[in-house]
């Protein structure tokens, strides 16, 4: 049997609850991670167990060109104290351009929105940030 090839970084969408939503140039934050505890055990001296504690989850990090205001306006709908969350989901595709891996960050909302830095000797995209707490991260298959 053939090893089958690692996806690509570039082949993903993001979808907000359930409508894609638009190219993005980057997510960052698809991560979780589980605190330990060490422990001693009497009388057992050649290694310490090691116990689960909470799982934390970074903010979501969305970047894209800057084209339109929607992400602004969802932020600007927070600091107004009309938090809307959203289920976001980020999508992995495979070569075909199919689903291959699903992460779904519930009841999201935008904590942080930044955007790009000007420069009149720069050619380049002005891009926007978001940065989207959440309730944790899921894989759905």
């Amino acid at each position: 049997m053939a090893r089958p090839d690692p996806f690509r970084l570039f082949r993903f969408v993001v979808e907000i609850d359930g409508t894609e939503a638009g190219g993005f140039q980057a997510v960052s934050g698809v991560e979780r991670q589980t605190q330990v505890e060490p422990y001693r055990e009497g009388g057992v001296n050649d290694f310490e167990h090691q116990l689960a504690l909470k799982t934390t989850y970074p903010p979501l990090v969305l970047k894209r060109g800057l084209v339109d205001g929607w992400l602004w306006d969802w932020h600007q709908e927070v600091i107004s104290g009309r938090v809307q969350r959203r289920t976001v989901s980020v999508v992995l595709l495979d070569e075909a351009g199919q689903e291959a891996w699903r992460w779904v960050c519930a009841a999201a909302y935008p904590a942080r929105w930044s955007g790009a830095e000007l420069d009149a000797m720069s050619g380049a995209v002005a891009t926007e940030a978001v940065e989207l707490v959440h309730h944790g991260i899921t894989r759905q298959r």
